[in-house]
């Protein structure tokens, strides 16, 4: 049941925003909500009300006004919603008090460190200990751009072509293209980013990366 209510809130995540009340993001966060209620004494269902009440929170900063993908990094936090912060680290708190350790609280605990600025090496560990604990495609890409931060894109590249390959993710792709620009292969950033472009089907997002690509030629 919990890996329902993650699924539908991971297939509509880039139809967020003004749209979110409307949309399978929208009824995911309310079944999470729910789902803590009926299933008081599952610590995963707080986990995951938490990750999805963390991700939501930052929906109204992933577009600028005009409809442009920001990433993470340069989000006005500001605009983040903080009733939604609030409620998600009170989920948090609550699955740790069973302390029996889960999937989604290990996401949810991700989401609240990126959110708070947490020192890169502290968010590696966490990666891992996801990774090791539930490997996905998506633990997969996430460690190699942790693992890039801390000790440089060459190492995150392992960890894709160890992991992912040339599988059809898109993140994965995304990730590869960014490691490749800081390694100065370009031809290979040219790739990587129109493999993502072609796997995304976010408009905004599609912008992002195209704007990133066509920034190679320009160099």
């Amino acid at each position: 049941m919990l890996e329902a209510v993650y699924g539908a809130f991971a297939i509509d995540w880039h139809t967020t925003g003004r749209e979110r009340n409307e949309s399978l993001t929208g009824e995911a966060l309310h079944l999470a909500e729910v789902l803590t209620q009926v299933l008081p004494d599952d610590p995963e269902a707080y986990g995951l009300a938490a990750l999805i009440d963390l991700c939501t929170a930052r929906a109204p900063a992933r577009t600028d006004s005009a409809g442009n993908y920001i990433p993470l990094a340069r989000q006005d936090r500001g605009r983040w919603d903080a009733e939604l912060v609030a409620r998600g680290h009170a989920h948090l708190r609550r699955a740790y008090s069973f302390a029996t350790l889960g999937r989604y609280q290990l996401e949810a605990a991700i989401q609240a460190a990126e959110g708070a600025g947490a020192d890169p090496v502290v968010l590696l560990d966490a990666h891992r200990a996801l990774h090791r604990f539930a490997p996905t495609l998506g633990s997969a890409t996430s460690l190699a751009a942790a693992t890039a931060r801390v000790h440089g894109p060459a190492a995150g590249l392992t960890i894709l072509d160890a992991e992912i390959g040339d599988r059809r993710f898109q993140p994965a792709w995304a990730v590869r293209a960014h490691l490749c620009v800081l390694l100065g292969r370009s031809g290979r950033a040219y790739a990587a980013y129109t493999k993502a472009i072609d796997l995304s089907h976010d408009a905004a997002e599609r912008r992002f990366l195209m704007q990133a690509r066509d920034a190679l030629g320009r160099r």
